[in-house]
């Protein structure tokens, strides 16, 4: 069985951290599968989907410190000498960590620890409008 759900999220942009466990969580339970896998992919090549100790602050402070390391919002990237915009970071940093994650669905629910959070990281300079699709294979109980 194969069960589709999307999920429409704001963000503001500029490593917004937004936590989506309660929407994929629910998504899973009104889908009536009881094992299978959830595959959480958003829709867009500037922000990204990933796991982590959701804690506005402090984690948030911290990735957003990380990836202002790894790919720096002021370095020279060639896609803004391509298209005259200013996302190139966003682009880079989408991409290390990737547009989906994949969730075991085990007794009809999802394999997460307790400090652990399914969260939409947007790159982007700007606010957006984003898109996330949750699908779940599996079967029923």
């Amino acid at each position: 069985m194969v069960k589709t759900h999307k999920i429409q999220i704001d963000s503001n942009g500029n490593c917004d951290i937004i936590d989506i466990t309660g929407q994929i969580a629910s998504a899973v339970a009104s889908s009536g599968i009881s094992a299978g896998t959830a595959t959480v992919f958003n829709i867009g090549s500037t922000a990204a989907i990933t796991t982590i100790e959701y804690e506005p602050g402090l984690v948030n402070h911290d990735i957003a410190a990380a990836f202002e390391k790894i790919a720096p919002e002021n370095a020279r990237y060639e896609h803004e000498q391509t298209w005259h915009d200013d996302n190139g970071h966003a682009h880079v940093r989408a991409s290390l960590l990737g547009p989906s994650l994949t969730i075991p669905i085990v007794s009809a629910e999802l394999t997460l620890g307790t400090w652990q959070q399914i969260v939409l990281i947007d790159f982007d300079t700007r606010p957006r409008k984003r898109t996330v699709v949750c699908q779940m294979i599996g079967e029923r109980s």
